[in-house]
């Protein structure tokens, strides 16, 4: 089945449902495609208290399932399945899923970013209970609690020393013995007496799956191969993130590491923005997502009205030589 749009969003997290919002309420009637994990990263959240308007914080589930009624409120359809092929080369641009083919005059790619984890079963099943992938997000939780980062890199070291406002006591877990941090972010981690170093170190475990949050960490010494437990609050695991942007390489312009390249949220290609954490390297946060999805919304909507009116002055223009035809045959 082929389904004709104007404007198209891949992505149901907090970028691509606010630039659903937007599109939909400029009467645009906009298709959401949600992806294999409607809602986004959001959705395995618990407590979510620095998006603004909830004083009280707010589940992050409950967030996305309010933003999707909203959505939905002025409009917007979406599409429970996931983009199996997206074509930039044509226009319409087509997007395949695996029950329809969509043709569209924008698209707005809001895949988002994937966490990178250490692939341990009790991570899983502790995530949003003790286990997180970002610091800035869930450190308020942890106020004079015992916790340990796990990385080497800037983000890691920057998680830390951010934590050290809150935590009692940071533990940095390392499997090498120097870092890829800078050198200025490694020496201001370690002049910082909160945190506590474990290098040529990995984790083994986390627990306590059994009930439900984090109260222990077990490492491994890679140099002695000895196991030791340690009683944790809480496991931050900044080991990076990979953009969820394969499905567009070799069409749109990407930076080394696989995020879209963006002016502002304009792509390399007329008429397909990006939001979120697929182009956003820096920031990570549900309300910068919602912010650049807005502006999506708002480049698209400019886009399709440049379009008509280019469109219009072309009709006149062909109008206008057709009648001047007419009159030198008259």
């Amino acid at each position: 089945m082929t389904i004709r749009k104007k404007v198209t969003i891949l992505g149901s997290g907090a970028a691509g449902l606010t630039a659903a919002i937007y599109a939909a309420r400029a009467d645009l009637e906009p298709l959401v495609i949600q992806g294999l994990q409607a809602g986004g990263q959001l959705t395995i959240t618990t407590d979510v208290e620095n998006f603004p308007g909830f004083p009280n914080g707010i589940l992050g589930p409950t967030l996305m399932e309010e933003m999707h009624k909203q959505a939905e409120r002025f409009g917007t359809q979406f599409i429970y399945d996931n983009a199996e092929l997206v074509d930039m080369t044509k226009r319409p641009f087509v997007v395949q899923t695996s029950g329809e083919e969509v043709h569209t005059d924008t698209l707005i790619i809001c895949t988002g970013a994937s966490a990178k984890w250490l692939g341990l079963e009790s991570e899983q099943k502790l995530m949003g209970h003790g286990v997180s992938a970002c610091a800035t997000c869930d450190a308020f939780f942890f106020k004079e609690k015992v916790v340990f980062v796990v990385g080497g890199g800037d983000t890691a070291l920057e998680e830390a020393i951010f934590l050290t406002r809150f935590a009692s006591e940071v533990n940095l877990v390392h499997r090498r013995d120097s870092f890829r941090a800078s050198k200025i972010m490694a020496d201001r981690a370690k002049s910082n007496p909160k945190i506590k170093f474990f290098l040529d170190t990995i984790v083994e475990d986390i627990f306590d799956v059994s009930k439900g949050e984090v109260t222990g960490i077990r490492l491994k010494n890679l140099k002695t191969s000895q196991s030791q437990d340690y009683k944790a609050d809480g496991v931050f695991i900044a080991i990076g993130h990979h953009p969820n942007s394969d499905l567009f390489k070799g069409q749109l312009k990407m930076n080394e590491n696989g995020y879209i390249t963006t002016d502002g949220v304009r792509t390399s290609i007329p008429g397909v923005f990006a939001a979120g954490d697929v182009q956003d390297e820096t920031y990570k946060q549900a309300i910068t997502a919602a912010g650049t999805g807005c502006a999506a919304a708002l480049e698209a909507q400019w886009y399709l009205e440049r379009l008509e009116h280019e469109s219009s002055k072309k009709n006149n223009s062909d109008s206008n030589s057709q009648k001047a035809v007419a009159g030198v045959h008259e």
